[in-house]
């Protein structure tokens, strides 16, 4: 895109910039272009900075990293845009959807609406599969879920969601006898462009950052999350419990030394600390504190605490790293190794950028995991992995593909999974392979 083209657009989003006495920052833009008034009302407003600090560089190709920069900060002029402008935000916002999130940019009240409603939604049908578990019979599964968000004024939103759950094909109908469908995401979202607050209940509880892998992951969560942002880092804090029953949705429990453990109940107050860089990469270090005391504790979950830290690196415009290192302090010690603490560190190589709106984009990946036991506190995870989480050290590896506008197939498969202590037999390979639709 050229930049003279960019800053004709960008132009109606400078909105309350102008500035009449304002000097030319850029050498080469003289007094008499027809770009003059639009390139110094950009400047002045801090949308752009040109080559160098002084040279706008009129006929240079920009990237779409740079063009995201310049969407983002003319996002925080939104309060004082008009219905066009907004309209026009609202546009770049969407097409720069990625990059925007690549710079920790929240972009939630700037989608395109109905009214002052918008609905979305997901379908999701997957196969999974490893030899000896016993929930082969329900290898096939699948999940419908809708949302709506209502936009209250220029920093508020509401948004209610439903959810099916993972509803089996073995099942033959006994889901809508059951009425699984239920309520995961109640909430009231507040913000400025340094400071979030949300209220109620997310889909969604994932600690080591939106960037992290989320090995430790819970499922339907309630809670009160602040965050402070700025252009290089963001701080959340938050307080809340993860819900049980089908009222909230029910979370699935994974196994720890043959004892199926659930983190139905549990309590956790967390805080994390994270930076953003210029090519999109982030780091962060992240705390949880659990209380699993009361009635609504499902099985012998055993995590007292738990911190770690993730680093997701960019190389070019097609590469990622990520490497993440957590450790859980236990209430008792590990069965299997006697240990009153377990560490988890996980690596990935990425190669390619999917994006649901973008058709035939792809990302092939490869993954390393080694989990002591007690690692896995409990619940469902973020990550394509289900079974045994813990106690292990396993290779995987997958792909994405975009096949059609909103329409994306993807393929996982574990390799070279060990024990790591203990005299119980090597964990079978794990399986997945799903189709995912959003609308």
């Amino acid at each position: 895109m050229k930049s003279k083209v960019l800053a004709s657009v960008a132009a109606l989003m400078a909105v309350g910039a102008t500035c009449a006495f304002a000097a030319n920052p850029f050498v080469d833009v003289p007094t008499d272009s027809w770009a003059y008034k639009s390139v110094v009302e950009l400047a002045d407003a801090g949308i752009i900075q040109g080559v160098d600090g002084q040279y706008f560089q009129g006929e240079r190709n920009i990237t779409r990293y740079e063009a995201a920069e310049m969407v983002a900060k003319a996002m925080a002029h939104m309060d004082r845009a008009t219905v066009e402008q907004r309209a026009l935000i609202n546009k770049l916002a969407d097409e720069y959807a990625d990059e925007l999130n690549n710079l920790g940019v929240r972009v939630s009240n700037l989608e395109n609406k109905v009214g002052n409603i918008k609905f979305t939604g997901d379908a999701r049908l997957r196969y999974r599969y490893q030899d000896g578990n016993k929930d082969n019979d329900s290898s096939w599964d699948y999940r419908i879920r809708l949302r709506g968000k209502a936009q209250i004024n220029d920093r508020m939103t509401a948004t209610l969601g439903i959810s099916t759950d993972n509803q089996s094909f073995a099942d033959n109908g006994k889901a809508s006898e059951e009425s699984d469908i239920f309520a995961d995401d109640i909430k009231v979202d507040y913000n400025t462009k340094s400071f979030g607050l949300s209220l109620g209940r997310t889909d969604k509880y994932k600690i080591g950052g939106p960037r992290g892998y989320g090995y430790a992951y819970g499922d339907v969560f309630d809670r009160v999350e602040a965050q402070f942002r700025g252009d290089k880092f963001a701080v959340t804090a938050g307080y809340g419990k993860f819900k049980e029953g089908n009222t909230a949705g029910k979370v699935d429990g994974g196994w720890r030394n043959g004892k199926e453990v659930d983190i139905n109940g549990v309590k956790t107050g967390y805080a994390e600390i994270e930076g953003f860089f210029g090519n999109g990469s982030a780091a962060g270090v992240y705390y949880n504190d659990f209380n699993a005391t009361g009635d609504g504790v499902v099985g012998d979950f055993n995590a007292d605490d738990l911190w770690g830290a993730y680093a997701s690196v960019n190389f070019g415009s097609k590469w990622n790293l990520l490497a993440q290192y957590e450790n859980t302090s236990l209430e008792t010690a590990s069965k299997v190794t006697n240990d009153d603490s377990a560490n988890m560190f996980i690596g990935r190589l990425m190669y390619g950028k999917t994006s649901m709106s973008t058709p035939k984009s792809w990302d092939i990946w490869v993954e390393y995991l080694d989990a002591e036991d007690g690692a896995d506190i409990g619940g469902s995870t973020d990550s394509w992995r289900f079974g045994q989480m813990d106690n292990i050290t396993s290779w995987g590896a997958g792909i994405d593909y975009v096949f059609a506008k909103n329409a994306k197939f993807s393929v996982m498969q574990s390799f070279a999974s060990d024990i790591k202590d203990g005299n119980d037999s090597d964990p079978e390979e794990q399986t997945r392979a799903e189709f995912t639709f959003a609308f």
